[in-house]
């Protein structure tokens, strides 16, 4: 998968879900569906970029393609539980395994280079898995 162009619908799981609303970085969309990261620099939200602090899952869109730092925000969904694709998942051997997001669309088992979201609660087929994500969980990766 690549980085989002457009709004993504996620099938979550019925957990419950935490909502919190975070600045957008200057000059970008956050499209809905995308993983958020907190950028470094400015504490702002973005698509994420592997080694961001992980901030949630955008429940809608929020475009500040033309704005500057804090015009608009980004509602998030900071925990729950998302289905999708996992690089490297491969059975129900691996519950409970730490799941790292690469980019705003990209989940993984691989650390380096990338951002803690969560963990594997349920493997399901080939690659995907149910994906339990709390945003800020432990650290930003390897």
């Amino acid at each position: 998968m690549a980085t989002l162009t457009r709004d993504t619908v996620r099938k979550l799981g019925d957990s419950p879900r935490n909502f919190v609303n975070m600045d957008v970085i200057a000059s970008d969309i956050i499209y809905r569906g995308a993983f958020v990261g907190e950028s470094s620099s400015t504490g702002d939200g973005r698509p994420l970029v592997g080694g961001d602090t992980f901030a949630g899952i955008a429940d809608a869109q929020a475009d500040n393609s033309s704005g500057s730092a804090g015009d608009i925000t980004v509602r998030l969904i900071q925990s729950g539980q998302v289905v999708m694709p996992v690089a490297g998942a491969t059975s129900n051997a691996m519950f409970g395994d730490k799941v790292y997001a690469n980019d705003d669309n990209v989940l993984t088992i691989t650390a380096s280079g990338s951002s803690l979201m969560g963990k594997i609660a349920r493997w399901e087929t080939g690659t995907t898995c149910v994906v339990q994500f709390e945003a800020d969980m432990m650290d930003s990766g390897a």
